[in-house]
């Protein structure tokens, strides 16, 4: 299994995409960990806006981050143009970086609408001196328990312990 992926590498993605201007927030296995839980993970996984500027600046921050598809069996990835079109096309893309591997999902589960579901109950978490724009926790929850996949249902006690530490602070 590939090493977890630190607050370094995460913050140097973010970094791109905020530097770009790229509209997102982050979600799973990442956002769980900002939040203390103790989750680990291998990638970050990212909800951008679909409108279509954001696309555009979504495009330019992959080919920064030399963005790849990533496909098994290919350990450098499979080399792939992130046009705003071929973006638009997608509701999930999993990507090898220079920073390190990245998923885009467009649509989460249990959030159809994406971004737009997400951004209004979200937080900034700093992460290596980058503030990084995070689901909520209850969001993230809500996400793991509708995909319904064993490695989510697995975290939701240790996520739904979390959650109900915050709401008593």
């Amino acid at each position: 299994m590939p090493p977890e992926l630190d607050d370094d590498h995460v913050a140097a993605i973010c970094g791109v995409l905020l530097d770009h201007g790229v509209e997102f927030v982050v979600i799973g296995g990442v956002a769980a960990r900002l939040y203390e839980t103790g989750h680990a993970t291998v990638d970050i996984d990212v909800c951008p806006s679909t409108a279509g500027a954001n696309l555009e600046r979504l495009s330019a921050a992959l080919r920064e981050l030399g963005a790849r598809l990533r496909v098994e069996g290919e350990p450098k990835g499979v080399p792939f143009d992130p046009h705003p079109d071929v973006l638009r096309q997608v509701s999930t893309l999993t990507l090898l970086t220079t920073s390190g591997p990245l998923d885009l999902c467009f649509r989460p589960a249990g959030f159809d609408e994406g971004f737009e579901s997400l951004v209004g109950s979200s937080v900034v978490i700093e992460v290596a001196a980058v503030d990084v724009p995070v689901a909520s926790l209850a969001d993230v929850v809500a996400s793991k328990r509708s995909a319904g996949r064993p490695k989510d249902i697995v975290a939701l006690p240790a996520l739904e312990a979390r959650l109900r530490e915050l709401d008593t602070e």
